[in-house]
C-alpha cells in the first residue's frame, strides 16, 4: 500500500474521533486552562482544528519559515466554529494528498524561523508527525475535558463513559 494511501485512510479515521471530542467541547469553557503554562480550550482546540491543513502545508511548500509567514490564526469563539475550520482544514489535507504523488514525499520540507532551524525532514516524515500531532493534542483535550467533569468519546474503542460496565465495581458500589 502506498504511503499516501496509508496517510490518507490515517487521516480519515483519525478524523471521526477528533470531531467528537472536539464536539464536546463548551463554547463557555473557551477561556479555561488547567494550568498557567497550558494552552486554554480555545487555543487548543484552534490548534487541533489547523493541525490536518499542516498537511496541505507540506505537500504544497518545501518550509515553513515562522520570520517569513503571513499566517494568523483564526479567532474561533464557539464548537460549532472549531468544527466547521476542523472540516475545511481537513477538506484541504484530502485534497492535497489526493493530487500528491509518492516522490514528493521523499523531498526534504524544513521548519524554521530565518536562519534558526528547527526541524529539516521528509515530507512523510512531517506528514506522520502531522497525524501523531492531531492524536497528541486530541488526548490533551481529553483530560481538559475530564477534569471539567465533561464525559468523553472513545477514541479505539469506548471510553469509560460510553459504557459503565467498565467502570471498576468498587468504583460503582463506593458511590453508592
Amino acid at each position: 500500500m502506498s504511503q499516501i494511501k496509508i496517510f490518507t485512510e490515517e487521516l480519515a479515521n483519525e478524523a471521526v474521533t477528533t470531531r467528537k471530542m472536539l464536539g464536546r467541547i463548551p463554547s463557555d469553557q473557551f477561556a479555561w486552562q488547567p494550568h498557567q503554562r497550558s494552552m486554554t480550550i480555545k487555543r487548543l482546540a484552534t490548534h487541533i482544528g489547523d493541525l490536518p491543513g499542516w498537511i496541505q502545508m507540506v505537500l504544497d511548500t518545501d518550509e515553513l519559515d515562522f520570520q517569513n509567514t503571513t499566517w494568523a490564526e483564526p479567532d474561533l469563539n464557539t464548537t460549532e466554529e472549531v468544527l466547521a475550520f476542523f472540516e475545511e482544514s481537513l477538506k484541504k489535507a484530502k485534497k492535497s494528498l489526493s493530487e500528491a504523488n509518492e516522490e514528493e514525499l521523499d523531498k526534504i520540507w524544513t521548519l524554521r524561523s530565518g536562519e534558526a532551524i528547527y526541524d529539516r525532514s521528509t515530507k512523510a516524515q512531517v506528514i506522520r508527525m502531522c497525524l501523531n500531532q492531531i492524536v497528541h493534542h486530541r488526548a490533551q483535550m481529553g483530560v481538559y475535558l475530564r477534569l471539567l467533569d465533561i464525559p468523553i468519546p472513545g477514541s479505539y474503542g469506548p471510553s469509560a463513559d460510553e459504557h459503565e460496565d467498565m467502570i471498576p465495581k468498587e468504583e460503582t458500589e463506593a458511590a453508592s
